[in-house]
């Protein structure tokens, strides 16, 4: 799943994902790629140089959107400025993707970043000093509430709720105002407090990371057609907020007792796709492809597969979808979401 402060457990090895090597599908169908980030983290190094290495793999990714993860926070200062250190730094490699020097890769285009919004009312001023910071290029913050009541699985919040907070839900309503988005991480069983979030601030975009993180491990591996039950009755009900679309992406391709293949390769596409369909293809199924975008992840998704592998997945899954469909599941959600242009 998606990154936290200090987790990130494996080290990306890319001499084994290099072991198996596609050729592309659909190598000129463009991709906006809405969710990966970049960071110095625990031995891992992604910054430019690793995501352009990534971009050039083949596919057609036209532009990417930055998903914040706590990366170049500013050591000092008021805790509820140093954030804007993360804002500050996705600026300077933005503005390296626009120039064209890199490639014609529109890196960083668009970021989502952190604002505490448990701050109440004063997250108003530090979303406008965000918009500042960036020259525009802010589109909204995430806010990771995932939490589950089972000492098994991670905890992003120590308590639950947080969406219903008062002063949360105070901070939330600046979003609205400046025309801004939240991106929402929660696990499955979650999922229906995003959609109480909805109804309170109808008029504010939210985008479910993940799939909705279904929880797939721990207490809820002994029985995962009911999770995935219960999952698909938290997205049909999500669904029916109009204001909520969703990643596709970020799901776990193998797992222990599954008949896994051999560790010694890498996922290839089919793998993957075989794995992630059934949560994808349901997805787009109740929200439509209007309201879904593939994402990559990375490289969070690096510890397990490739960029070129994890695309062309994306595009089997996809394989029988019409051209409108496609579009608005590779760029079209994602360029209307986070105010993607030219």
């Amino acid at each position: 799943m998606s990154q936290t402060p200090g987790r990130f457990a494996g080290q990306v090895d890319q001499a084994w994902l290099d072991r198996v090597i596609e050729p592309v599908l659909e190598p000129d169908l463009p991709i906006i790629d809405p969710h990966h980030h970049l960071w110095v983290r625990e031995g891992n190094v992604y910054l430019l140089p690793e995501l352009l290495a990534d971009l050039g793999s083949g596919h057609n990714v036209i532009a990417t959107v930055f998903e914040e993860c706590h990366s170049m926070y500013r050591a000092s200062g008021p805790e509820a400025e140093k954030s804007l250190g993360e804002t500050e730094f996705v600026t300077g490699i933005a503005a390296m993707g626009a120039s064209g020097t890199f490639g014609p890769s529109r890196v960083c285009a668009r970021m989502v970043g952190n604002v505490d919004l448990t701050t109440g009312d004063r997250a108003r001023g530090l979303l406008e000093r965000h918009l500042i910071a960036s020259g525009g290029r802010f589109a909204g913050v995430r806010h990771s509430t995932a939490w589950d009541g089972s000492d098994r699985i991670h905890k992003v919040v120590p308590t639950p709720g947080l969406l219903a907070d008062r002063k949360f839900r105070a901070g939330f309503a600046g979003l609205a105002a400046l025309g801004l988005v939240f991106d929402a991480w929660v696990y499955h069983p979650q999922l229906g407090e995003v959609a109480g979030l909805a109804d309170a601030f109808p008029h504010t975009p939210i985008v479910l990371n993940h799939v909705g993180s279904p929880i797939l491990g721990g207490p809820y591996g002994a029985d995962r057609a009911r999770v995935f039950d219960d999952w698909k009755a938290g997205m049909a009900d999500l669904a029916k907020r109009p204001n909520v679309t969703v990643k596709l992406g970020a799901l776990p391709v193998r797992l222990p007792g599954a008949g896994a293949v051999s560790r010694e390769f890498p996922p290839g596409s089919e793998e993957i796709a075989t794995a992630w369909r059934p949560w994808m293809e349901t997805s787009i199924a109740l929200f439509g492809a209007g309201r879904c975008m593939f994402e990559s992840n990375f490289p969070v998704q690096k510890r397990w597969s490739s960029y070129q592998a994890t695309w062309n997945a994306f595009k089997r899954i996809a394989s029988g979808a019409s051209e409108q469909e496609k579009a608005a599941l590779f760029a079209g959600t994602a360029a209307g979401v986070y105010g993607v242009t030219g």
